[in-house]
């Protein structure tokens, strides 16, 4: 059984039943965990380890866990402070920003990967035009070559500890003031100063190896009158063809306001996304939507999908209680938790 082009959540701390029959269904391929899903580390590790234990090849198991406001398990792990943290330590030293990016993004995904979870939705590409509320201190910088240089020291730390990256949202949620997850944003500029701008830390960790990217629920009017996840102009001729990236596209949730202009059923949503170029739709807090999502995709098939969707799968195992007796991971969350308080601290790694 191939990964299925459909990621979806369960309601509680363990599967249930119902939640065992529609992971087993084949057009689904993965799991987003919630912070509702944990209470403690070694019942999500248990957890984790009963959805890989259903198929083969096993479901990808991920989470949104950025760091700062987006962290969704926090007893037990490390605090891992938002992006913008790390700008304003560039903004003083950036080989000693580099350095801390890097052994941050190493944290954030050596912790989940000694629960066995395969991959977080980060880092966030976005610029930080002190616009958008909901991006905000998510973003690394406004200037989109900085945003690029840390996110590609982040992207590093990931795949120290057997992670994949996966850059959102593109084109760039930055600059529009209205949260997609309640309304339907509208980025009139440009394409030249979209692609000139925030278009630009894209391009960047594409040529250093992006494993994926997740677009934003923005309609670029100038451009498309679709949001960029609906849309294959953004998809297809811009992001496959003119910059030339070969890794997996999710979708951004479904079931947020802004994909509410693919159409009133997630049914449409779903099928709209993946003509437009994504590899793999995201349908989360809603089982009946999931639900009507793997009935109606019939008998869709994409091998090309299944080959990218496979390399998400985390690499390496990780034994928690050594990570946590080894001087890396405390001399890390010692550094992480000086900078929280002051960053132009001096650099003494």
């Amino acid at each position: 059984m191939s990964l299925g082009p459909v990621m979806l959540d369960i309601a509680g701390t363990a599967l249930s039943e119902e939640d065992r029959e529609i992971l087993l269904h084949p057009h689904v391929g993965g799991v987003i965990l919630f912070t509702r899903n944990f209470e403690s580390i070694e019942q999500l590790q248990q957890l984790v380890r009963e959805i890989h234990a259903l198929r083969e090849p096993r479901l990808l198991v991920s989470v949104d866990h950025e760091g700062g406001r987006v962290q969704r398990f926090r007893d037990g792990f490390s605090h891992i402070p938002p992006a913008r943290l790390f700008g304003q330590v560039y903004e003083q030293d950036h080989q000693r920003a580099r350095a801390l990016t890097r052994q941050a993004g190493w944290l954030m995904a050596i912790e989940l990967r000694a629960l066995e979870i395969d991959f977080s939705f980060a880092p966030v590409l976005d610029l930080d035009y002190g616009v958008s509320e909901v991006i905000g201190d998510r973003a690394f910088h406004h200037k989109p070559e900085i945003v690029a240089e840390l996110a590609h020291a982040w992207m590093q730390g990931m795949a120290d500890a057997g992670m994949a990256a996966t850059g959102k949202h593109f084109p760039g949620h930055g600059a529009v003031a209205a949260d997609s997850h309640h309304a339907i944003p509208v980025d009139g500029r440009d394409y030249n100063d979209i692609y000139a701008h925030d278009i630009l830390p894209f391009r960047r960790m594409i040529s250093y190896g992006l494993s994926a990217i997740m677009p934003a629920h923005i309609i670029y009017d100038k451009v498309d009158r679709l949001p960029a996840g609906f849309s294959s102009i953004w998809l297809k001729q811009i992001l496959r063809e003119r910059l030339r990236f070969q890794g997996v596209i999710f979708s951004d949730d479904l079931d947020m306001e802004g994909a509410s202009v693919a159409g009133e059923q997630y049914s449409d949503r779903a099928r709209s996304a993946l003509q437009a170029g994504c590899d793999m739709v995201l349908v989360c807090n809603n089982r009946a939507a999931a639900v009507e999502v793997l009935e109606a995709l019939g008998d869709y098939d994409d091998p090309v999908a299944h080959l990218r969707l496979a390399r998400m799968h985390g690499k390496g195992e990780v034994d928690r209680q050594q990570l946590h007796a080894g001087s890396q991971w405390r001399q890390v969350n010692a550094q992480l938790d000086k900078y929280s308080a002051n960053p132009t601290l001096a650099f003494d790694f």
